[in-house]
């Protein structure tokens, strides 16, 4: 890549602002609607031990990788990949070829993110207008709602005929979808500076102090204790249960988004001065700590509302049905319903930006587009897909997660410890570091290229483990 290419180089400002949407990258939905009941099911204190350890040695060397594998190309995935293997073979097009394999799953991630935050946009309205308090604790009345926006299909033909059959708009959330893709465009349009990394400098911020609130409000509710029983319980023989750790992984491993594509286009943004597994660091941290605050959050709530806590399953049905029960029957109930809404928000709309960013900047940098131009592009193809796809999201996301983004995480991470030299990765890595890491960390490397493959095989075997 040449000298005039890097200098006009899109990059963050700042090394807070890099974190920040680092962390904005992590902190999604897996973070509020599964964590806490994970805990919550496993045990509270015997799944955060597994949990806190997998996270410091995912930290210590996928997050480190990705970041370091993208500043050495100065490239997404595709310009990283075919960097490594001319690196080591003198052919580039092998790695440019594989690399294709991420972007594929950054893209169809967010395809159906986008059919997730639409779900987000639609209730942070009904929130802020009163419409979801006004359903009151009627179940019937809130699973409706929910049901009315996110329709079911058995299969993807089922789904598409569906749509096309009740014309697009006609079923679903459509509206809601292309209004919430659109704020994701449009902070996208405006670069990584002053689009990506400003949206974060607030909406980050934001998120950990509304949670900070929710917290606080919920600890003085009654019966909020019972929630904090499940939070604190350490059971030692649990800890000797291989599905804790299974699952304690693949919480980890999916919370820190590690898979080949949005880090590593993160990292390729970054001044050669950044200190890398500092950074790294950071945004483990701050991604752990935002996933505690939800259960802090969460899991008290469902304590106090009265219902069993084994009543409750991770995933959408939590966050739109369950939730929007336990907010409307507490005191106060609207006006937190707005911060809780607004706040999944912010989470919700940081990822999607991280994960269109993989395939926008393929864009700019295989087609050389300008940075309008692929985002309009990437922002088409994302509609079309996710209108379509709205009866049929959670099996496409099961398939990204089980599948791709395990396998592009793996493959990333041979690209940096096996088929780059040595040499040209640690210096990379140490690159700016104030106390340089050692050659551990390429045998970390290596143990996580094994963590990447039980990933895959551990998900394939349960159906999902994050």
């Amino acid at each position: 890549m040449s000298n005039d290419t890097l200098q006009t180089r899109d990059g963050f400002k700042s090394q807070w602002g890099f974190i920040l949407a680092c962390i904005g990258s992590a902190v999604g939905m897996g973070n509020i609607w599964r964590f806490p009941i994970m805990v919550a099911k496993w045990g509270g204190l015997t799944f955060l031990l597994p949990y806190f350890l997998i996270v410091f040695l995912v930290g210590n060397s996928g997050v480190m990788e990705e970041f370091a594998l993208g500043r050495r190309a100065q490239a997404g995935p595709i310009g990283a990949f075919g960097y490594c293997t001319e690196a080591k073979t003198g052919n580039k097009r092998i790695g440019q070829l594989i690399g294709i394999i991420p972007i594929i799953g950054s893209l169809m991630l967010a395809i159906g993110y986008t059919v997730v935050m639409s779900w987000i946009f639609k209730y942070a309205f009904m929130s802020v207008t009163g419409s979801l308090y006004d359903l009151g604790t009627d179940m019937g009345a809130i699973g409706g709602t929910f049901g009315g926006a996110a329709p079911e299909a058995e299969n993807l033909g089922d789904a598409i005929s569906m749509m096309l059959g009740n014309g697009i708009f006609g079923i679903g959330n459509g509206v809601w979808l292309l209004i919430g893709l659109v704020v994701a465009m449009i902070i996208m349009a405006m670069g990584v500076a002053n689009g990506i990394e400003a949206a974060n400098k607030i909406m980050m911020p934001v998120l950990f102090g509304l949670f900070v609130i929710l917290a606080v409000y919920i600890a003085f509710q009654p019966g909020a204790s019972e929630g904090y029983k499940f939070l604190f319980t350490l059971d030692p023989k649990g800890l000797l249960s291989l599905d804790v750790w299974i699952y304690a992984f693949g919480q980890a491993f999916f919370s820190l988004s590690v898979a080949g594509n949005g880090s590593v286009i993160y990292g390729s943004y970054l001044p050669k001065d950044e200190n890398i597994p500092s950074s790294a660091r950071r945004v483990a941290l701050f991604d752990t700590m935002a996933a505690l605050l939800a259960a802090f959050v969460i899991i008290p709530a469902i304590g106090a509302s009265g219902f069993a806590m084994s009543d409750v399953n991770p995933g959408p049905g939590l966050m739109f049905v369950y939730l929007v029960n336990i907010l409307n029957g507490m005191p106060g109930g609207r006006i937190i319903g707005v911060i809780f809404y607004v706040a999944v928000l912010f989470a919700g709309l940081s990822s999607i930006v991280n994960l269109y960013e993989a395939p926008v900047a393929t864009m700019q940098e295989e087609f050389k587009l300008k940075r309008v131009p692929a985002v309009a592009v990437i922002g088409v193809i994302g509609a079309v897909v996710a209108l379509m796809i709205q009866p049929w999201t959670s099996q496409w996301m099961d398939v990204v997660s089980i599948y791709i983004c395990p396998l592009g995480a793996a493959i990333a991470a041979i690209m940096f410890f096996v088929v780059l030299p040595r040499k040209q990765a640690l210096e990379e890595v140490n690159r700016g570091a104030k106390k340089p890491v050692g050659d551990w960390f390429i045998y970390l490397g290596y143990f996580f290229i094994v963590l990447c493959v039980l990933a895959l095989v551990a998900g394939a075997w349960k159906g999902g483990i994050g």
